[in-house]
């Protein structure tokens, strides 16, 4: 039996923490100022009167949406009608818009601030409890995809908190907004926009062979769906049900979420015992930058030509046998810190393309993993 997403109760949904999304609009009341005297026929407070509130913009009345619909249904032989009504119920949401735009490229990035978001108390608790109670799981992944159980916790801890933190945009609103209303002045915006009209295509197919209403999943604002928060394209390919009850659920479902997530990293070329990343020493004046950095995070360099272009390695990173990237990460105007990326660093990545993210999910599993550790070796 192929399995389905499960036709289930609404999901759980949480609002989403400041640094994921942008606030929705507030709206500003004002009160009428009374002006009262001594008659016993003063004046009365008046009431303020109500701003008029703009009708939401729904994509029915966007030739581009209404076009789009015909031609997705036509390439997916799916019913013109339903696929027209669900884009053209769609509404545009400028939160979401905001939300995308990219921050000044003047803002400097800063590797000591962003690790502070992730590895602080209520992570790790929340981590260390989710690993006890999903110990065997994690077990069952780690034996059949070879992944770690402390990298598939450190995911889970950064993308929702375990599913705390799952999203609150109706993710047909976000796919459509950012299919048909990017933000132009980003520098990849027609890209951004083809990406997105593909993700609505893949959401509407899931949705359609699911038998669910597609308005009623709530995401990030970017459309990423449940603990893991997959992309509906990676929803298609990579989400498994790896407890085997003919249903793939990434809400309600940790055995799913686990399995998921473990078989993602392994389709991206994950090797079993691989570190991520070594310490690498760098000098200033010894170390060439400029070469190393060139590939940007692509393992590209044996560590005998990195520590031939200045970058000291020691022990294992020395006898390391595949190619390595010197990853620079940003302290803002502080000095870099710099790792050793090995082919399994540039694999997380493939998960967000970002070192910032990649090191933070590592070294939050990391840490989980030795409390779990310590909790264990204290209960002998």
């Amino acid at each position: 039996m192929t399995p389905i997403l499960r036709p289930l109760s609404r999901p759980r949904h949480t609002r989403l923490p400041a640094l994921r999304c942008a606030p929705l609009l507030s709206v500003l009341l004002t009160a009428a100022v009374c002006l009262g005297g001594l008659s016993a026929h003063a004046a009365q407070p008046r009431k303020a009167e109500p701003r008029p509130a703009s009708a939401p913009f729904s994509y029915s009345q966007s030739p581009a949406a209404m076009a789009f619909a015909d031609d997705l249904a036509s390439r997916r032989d799916l019913d013109p009608a339903w696929v027209r009504q669900q884009i053209g119920a769609a509404q545009r949401v400028p939160a979401i818009i905001r939300a995308i735009t990219p921050p000044p490229t003047t803002q400097p990035k800063n590797w000591a601030a962003y690790r502070a978001r992730f590895i602080e108390p209520i992570r790790l608790n929340a981590g260390q409890r989710f690993w006890e109670e999903n110990a065997a799981t994690l077990a069952r992944a780690e034996a059949r995809f070879g992944v770690p159980a402390s990298l598939i916790v450190g995911v889970l801890g950064v993308e929702s908190l375990y599913g705390r933190h799952m999203g609150n945009f109706r993710v047909m609103d976000a796919l459509v907004t950012l299919s048909f209303d990017f933000p132009a002045a980003h520098p990849r915006a027609a890209a951004r926009t083809e990406f997105f009209r593909s993700e609505l295509e893949q959401f509407l197919s899931l949705m359609n062979r699911s038998g669910r209403d597609p308005m009623g999943l709530r995401g990030s604002y970017a459309g990423a769906m449940g603990w893991p928060q997959f992309m509906p394209s990676s929803w298609a390919k990579y989400a498994i049900d790896f407890d085997e009850d003919g249903q793939i659920d990434l809400f309600d479902n940790p055995a799913d979420v686990i399995g998921s997530v473990a078989n993602y990293f392994k389709v991206f070329g994950w090797q079993t015992d691989m570190p991520t990343r070594y310490p690498v020493r760098v000098e200033a004046g010894k170390t060439d930058l400029d070469t190393l950095l060139a590939p940007d995070i692509l393992p590209t360099f044996s560590a005998a030509r990195m520590q031939a272009l200045g970058a000291g390695l020691e022990g294992a990173a020395a006898e390391h046998g595949g190619p390595l990237a010197l990853v620079e990460l940003q302290n803002a105007g502080a000095p870099s810190t710099y790792v050793a990326g090995t082919e399994n660093f540039y694999v997380v990545t493939r998960y967000n393309w970002s070192s910032y993210y990649a090191l933070a999910v590592i070294e939050l599993g990391e840490a989980i993993q030795a409390r779990v550790n310590a909790a264990r070796s204290a209960a002998r």
